[in-house]
């Protein structure tokens, strides 16, 4: 039994740091808890929802969306990142507060 609780441990703590590290470069601009107007332009993003942000890091990586001029540089952003890590970032988001 101890082995199945320090195994969940272990997942869920990996889980928490991947999205921490997918979430560092966001931080740059949005702000470790997403707080901030990424420079000075785009909506605050703590808490924003899931679904919504894997929506338009979506659109961001596929050059279809360009809120407040952002696309371009948005695109370069997200472009490495998979739909997987994209999920990840997304309920990383979600949970700041």
């Amino acid at each position: 039994m101890k082995k199945v609780i320090l195994g969940l441990a272990v997942l869920t703590a990996t889980s928490l740091f991947a999205e921490c590290t997918l979430y560092k470069p966001c931080a740059g601009c949005h702000g470790a808890k997403g707080e901030k107007k990424a420079l000075g332009k785009s909506a605050v993003i703590t808490g924003m929802k899931a679904d919504t942000v894997v929506e338009s890091l979506k659109a961001y990586k596929a050059g279809t969306l360009n809120k407040n001029g952002m696309g371009a540089l948005m695109k370069g952003q997200v472009s490495k990142l998979s739909d997987e890590d994209m999920k990840k970032v997304a309920a990383h988001i979600e949970g700041l507060k």
